[in-house]
């Protein structure tokens, strides 16, 4: 009797060993087939003041090229990702192409085993800037064409057949010359008073003749 009664407590032992297996295991499997992030690099809220040349990110599960897509932008919303995310098992990556200094955003979005979409992102902070480009040859000083117009052609100049600015303006006519363009008449005022004068005497003879007769 002693030795049924042991053979059946073993039993039960048994079967509620595999029955707790059991409870434990079914809601593993759910679990393995949704996908997670598990860690990355750069850190979430990490603040770096040298820009990495790849951002990392690890999966607790394998993602799939044809369903994982990685968005990298920075300040005022401008890409920043370098090139298509590569994968290495768990692991994706993306080349980082830094821009100014500020806040960067590494969105991900991927479909786990089991259908469930997964979506997330982490963010970083840069504090630095990259440095700005130098000028091209183009802009060099000697290549600048001049914008001036030459002094021959500037406004104001005096321009071909005028008179410069710096030779004297012709003098005007003095009397003698002015008295030169009245027509000739000039000898009259010399001429006129003698006459008269001649007159005058022939007349003042006349009449001397005239009284001494008397």
């Amino acid at each position: 009797m002693g030795g049924t009664v042991a053979r059946v407590a073993r039993t039960w032992l048994v079967v509620l060993g595999v029955a707790a297996g059991a409870s434990l295991l079914l809601p593993a499997a759910p679990a393995a087939a949704h996908n997670s992030l598990t860690g990355s690099d750069p850190q979430n809220g990490a603040r770096l003041a040298a820009a990495p040349k790849r951002i990392e990110l690890r999966f607790l599960a394998t993602p799939k090229e044809a369903t994982t897509k990685v968005t990298v932008t920075g300040p005022d919303n401008v890409a920043a990702a370098g090139g298509a995310p590569t994968f290495a098992g768990k692991r994706v990556s993306v080349p980082f192409q830094p821009g100014a200094a500020g806040l960067y955003i590494v969105t991900y979005q991927l479909a786990s085993d089991d259908g469930h979409p997964v979506k997330g992102e982490i963010r970083f902070t840069l504090t630095t800037g990259t440095p700005a480009e130098p000028p091209s040859a183009s802009a060099a000083p000697g290549s600048a064409t001049p914008t001036t117009a030459p002094a021959s052609t500037a406004a104001g100049s005096p321009s071909a057949g005028s008179p410069s600015a710096g030779s004297p303006s012709p003098a005007s006519p003095s009397p003698a010359a002015a008295g030169d363009d009245d027509g000739g008449t000039g000898w009259l005022w010399t001429v006129v008073p003698v006459v008269v004068l001649g007159l005058l005497l022939v007349g003042a003879l006349v009449l001397r003749r005239r009284a001494t007769r008397r």
